[in-house]
C-alpha cells in the first residue's frame, strides 16, 4: 500500500498525535481577546459565593456560549434560581437566550468609564471570591487535567472541601 504524498512514512513516537482536539493532552483552545490558551471555566454561584454549576471547556469557544452552557446546566438542577449578575463578557445575545429560553434574568455588571484602578463592583465579587477559594488547591493553578469532565469534577470536590473548612 502506498502512503499519501507528503506524509511521513512512521510518525516519531514522542509526537502529539494530531491539533484537532485529540491531542494527548485534551480540548484546548486559543482565545484571542483575553490572550489565553488552554481552557476557560465557568461557574454558577449563591449569594454567598457557594458553587452551583461548573462547566469547562476549550477556550476557544466564547464566553457567551460558555454561559449558555452554564445556565442549562443549571436549570435541571436548580430552577429556583431567576436572576444571574455576570459581566460585560456575557452580553449580547445571552441576555435575550436566557430571558427567553431558560427563564433567567441575566444583569451585566459593568465598570463605570470614569473609574481608574479597583473597582468594587456590585455581586461580582462573589464569584471572583469563589474562583481565589478554588484556586488556593494547587492542582488549579495550572491545567493538569486531560479531560474538561475530571477538571469539572475536581473544581466541585475543590468547593466542597472549601465548604467543609468554613462550616461553623
Amino acid at each position: 500500500m502506498r502512503r499519501p504524498r507528503g506524509q511521513p512514512e512512521r510518525r516519531h513516537p514522542r509526537q502529539p498525535i494530531g491539533q484537532d482536539g485529540r491531542s494527548k493532552r485534551g480540548a484546548k483552545g486559543y482565545d484571542a481577546g483575553k490572550k489565553i490558551n488552554g481552557r476557560k471555566r465557568h461557574i454558577l454561584t449563591d449569594t454567598d459565593g457557594r458553587l452551583l454549576t461548573v462547566t469547562v471547556h476549550s477556550a476557544g469557544i466564547q464566553d457567551r456560549d460558555g454561559g449558555k452552557m452554564v445556565l442549562k446546566a443549571s436549570r435541571a438542577r436548580y430552577p429556583f434560581v431567576t436572576r444571574a449578575f455576570v459581566d460585560g463578557g456575557y452580553a449580547g445575545r445571552l441576555v435575550r437566550w436566557a430571558k427567553d429560553k431558560a427563564h433567567i434574568i441575566v444583569e451585566v455588571v459593568k465598570r463605570s468609564p470614569a473609574a481608574k484602578g479597583f473597582e468594587l463592583l456590585r455581586r461580582r465579587w462573589v464569584v471572583e471570591r469563589t474562583f481565589a477559594w478554588i484556586i488556593k488547591n494547587r492542582r488549579f493553578v495550572r491545567d493538569y487535567e486531560q479531560l474538561t469532565s475530571v477538571a469539572e469534577t475536581l473544581i466541585i470536590i475543590a468547593a466542597s472541601a472549601t465548604l467543609i473548612r468554613r462550616w461553623p
